[in-house]
């Protein structure tokens, strides 16, 4: 899945593949569906942030981060790459980026069990 979503007056593609989780534990060593599980809390039903408290920034923009990664393997390292914006809406950012973190762990598969 691929988004292109306008931040600070550009273009950023974001896409997610099957190498996201990976290219996450290869860059912050960390699990990223355990750091995806801490943002289950923030976003609800409808796309909408209901528990800003719950949010923790680093795993957002490390989420965030290797989403622009994956799209496009040319960009700097996180901290260089945050930097070239002087603006990041998270409160924006965030419902746009939370389907594409879904839509790599969920199948697309139909059971044949019935």
């Amino acid at each position: 899945m691929e988004k292109i979503l306008t931040i600070d007056g550009r273009q950023v593609k974001f896409k997610s593949t099957g190498a996201f989780l990976l290219r996450y534990k290869a860059q912050f060593g960390r699990d990223a569906l355990q750091d995806i599980l801490k943002l289950q809390g923030v976003i609800d039903k409808k796309n909408q942030i209901k528990n800003i408290d719950a949010l923790d920034l680093e795993v957002f923009f490390n989420l965030a981060w290797t989403l622009a990664k994956t799209a496009d393997p040319s960009i700097p390292p996180p901290m260089e790459w945050l930097d070239t914006f002087s603006e990041f809406p998270i409160v924006d950012i965030l419902p746009e980026l939370t389907d594409m973190i879904l839509s790599c762990l969920t199948s697309t598969v139909q059971s044949k069990k019935k």
